[in-house]
């Protein structure tokens, strides 16, 4: 980044702070020149495809594309300075994307900013993506873009900061300093992640298959609100008459779908799935694949097919972290979604709005919150048959 000096007043790079009172600033920006339109990054796309499928078609963009997008270009330069020229102090994660940091932007809003690895896994074509989805979903379970940048070969995408980092760090990276999840924090982020699929099902025109669910790819904000992040693999599902979307397998071992890791075939219930591996390790407190466990271990969703069919063993099953802190039957009813979800025929699988109604049915039983109960009166009958239909199917199967 040497080269880059000029571009920042010459003083003592500090590391950002995450302090409440950056977080609450104001996420407008001062006017920027040579901003780049939406379309303009629409018709990289098309530059850009692999000839393995294009992940948003003709008919995606007759349809989805938008006049204006809320998201913001912003230059390298501005990005440069808001990262401390991209210091190492700053650095909060990495992936397959690239590198991310702590940014403060020039309002004093504290932001995270994703910087494409040009020899990495991910490349301009997830970066369109991401831009173009972000700027046309909206839900409080999705992950807000505020920007990007296309200065030259760069690509950069700026999101808000959720200052409690994701599912991953909380479930698996337990160092001294953390405390492991509570039972009712894990239902409400079972809940959240729930509702932001249901959101790109049932509400995104066309539906939208996320295709890369995973703890690292939930992140958490205060008071652990979970929001879905990294749209660089998420599809454009079926519609009319179409029962699936053929593509190349993508996503992540071990939260694939069985049917579309063999045949490329992907549809809506391949996010229900993941998400029944997602849930498997919010009970279990387990990875998906695990090496350093014993052989039979080290897949967790064989594991857990071979040792759930006796329920009086539920409790076995949950995270020892938990020390035994919490609902018998909240846990065992958590299992039967669990397992629904994660029926090999993509038929029996049931549909994420029915997931999302019994994930809440129980949140409202074991939350004592004067609000929940309220709901309990406007959504108890249909969680009572969601949540009844799933566990015939369950025993049935």
């Amino acid at each position: 980044m040497g080269c880059f000096s000029c571009l920042v007043p010459h003083k003592k790079v500090i590391k950002i702070e995450d302090s409440a009172r950056a977080r609450s600033a104001s996420g407008s920006s001062v006017e920027r020149r040579g901003k780049q339109s939406l379309g303009d990054n629409v018709n990289l796309m098309e530059e850009n495809k692999d000839g393995c499928g294009s992940s948003v078609n003709a008919r995606a963009n007759d349809r989805i594309t938008p006049t204006k997008s809320p998201a913001k270009s912003f230059t390298y330069r501005e990005l440069c300075i808001a990262t401390g020229m991209f210091n190492s102090a700053n650095k909060i994660g990495e992936g397959g994307f690239g590198k991310v940091y702590r940014g403060r932007l020039e309002t004093g809003e504290i932001v995270a900013i994703k910087q494409l690895n040009h020899e990495g896994i991910q490349g301009s074509q997830e970066f369109i993506i991401e831009v173009l989805m972000l700027s046309l979903l909206h839900h409080p379970n999705l992950m807000s873009l505020i920007g990007y940048c296309t200065d030259g070969d760069e690509r950069l995408l700026v999101y808000e900061y959720m200052p409690e980092g994701s599912l991953e760090d909380h479930l698996f990276d337990l160092r001294p300093n953390k405390f492991p999840l509570d039972w009712n924090t894990r239902l409400k982020i079972a809940v959240g992640t729930a509702k932001g699929l249901e959101y790109l099902h049932c509400r995104a025109n066309p539906p939208v298959i996320f295709r890369d669910l995973k703890p690292a790819n939930i992140l958490l904000g205060n008071d652990f609100h979970p929001k879905l992040s990294d749209f660089g693999l998420a599809k454009l599902g079926p519609v009319g008459d179409k029962t699936h979307v053929s593509t190349r397998v993508m996503g992540t071992y071990g939260y694939c779908a069985p049917e579309y890791a063999m045949s490329g075939k992907l549809t809506l219930k391949s996010d229900v799935y993941s998400l029944g591996v997602v849930l498997l390790e919010l009970i279990t407190g387990r990875r998906a694949l695990d090496t350093n466990r014993p052989r039979a271990e080290q897949n967790l969703v064989n594991w857990f097919h071979l040792n759930f069919k006796d329920r009086r063993k539920f409790v076995q099953l949950a995270d020892p972290f938990m020390q035994g802190r919490f609902p018998s039957r909240s846990l065992n009813q958590a299992i039967a979604i669990a397992a629904m979800c994660l029926q090999e025929q993509p038929l029996h699988r049931p549909l994420i709005s029915d997931v999302l109604v019994a994930l809440e049915y129980k949140q409202i039983l074991d939350t004592p919150s004067c609000t929940v109960r309220v709901n309990l009166k406007r959504k108890g009958a249909h969680a009572r048959f969601s949540l009844g239909c799933l566990y015939c199917m369950w025993r049935e199967g």
